[in-house]
């Protein structure tokens, strides 16, 4: 009889090795300097992924002012069709015209600038003065265009209570291409002022 009670404890395992594999097997609980390393760097993540979401709109908002300033320009400048349905005997249209070619040359080179700072995380212009190169040029570009559409709506309105034919549609079409590019350019001065004012204070 003792012998069979000997066998039976010699079978059981042996408390203190399950013990010490309980506590092994239970993670330590993250301490405070973990919790908020991993903040940090869920920020600073964050931060990259905003910001580099801020130049690429930035970059197609500028793409599509200079894709809708070259259609107004184009529409504008094959808006001939003899007599007096000429663009050019017109102050407004050559106006609306001009403003189309400068935000053509203005929108072209500002994507390829940005296109280029995205390629090699340099600017051609040195900070903090792109920053004001950005803002100022999409503002008065914008106030350029809606200048030129605000010229040009009433002379065409006029236009097309008497007659309503391919050059009043062409040119309200300018007119709306136009209007199109002045909308991209003043988001793209929003983002612009939201840059700048960030900038004035790192």
């Amino acid at each position: 009889m003792a012998n069979s009670g000997d066998e039976t404890a010699g079978k059981l395992p042996p408390l203190s090795e399950k013990g010490t594999e309980s506590e092994a097997s239970t993670p330590a609980p993250a301490t405070d300097t973990e919790i908020r390393g991993s903040t940090a760097v869920s920020s600073i993540l964050s931060r990259w992924e905003r910001e580099d979401l801020i130049k690429r709109s930035g970059l197609v908002l500028r793409g599509l002012a200079l894709l809708f300033a070259l259609l107004s320009f184009l529409i504008m400048a094959t808006n001939q069709h003899g007599g007096w349905m000429e663009f050019d005997h017109y102050d407004e249209y050559r106006y609306i015209l001009g403003i189309a070619i400068l935000a053509c040359l203005y929108t072209a080179c500002q994507v390829a600038r940005d296109i280029h700072r995205l390629l090699t995380g340099k600017d051609i212009i040195t900070r903090p003065s792109s920053f004001y190169v950005d803002f100022v040029g999409d503002q008065v570009m914008a106030y350029l265009l809606i200048s030129a559409c605000s010229a040009a709506i009433p002379l065409t309105n006029s236009m097309r209570k008497n007659v309503d034919n391919l050059f009043t549609d062409m040119s309200s079409a300018s007119i709306s291409m136009a209007f199109f590019a002045f909308t991209a350019l003043a988001i793209s001065a929003l983002i612009s002022g939201y840059k700048l004012t960030r900038q004035a204070y790192i």
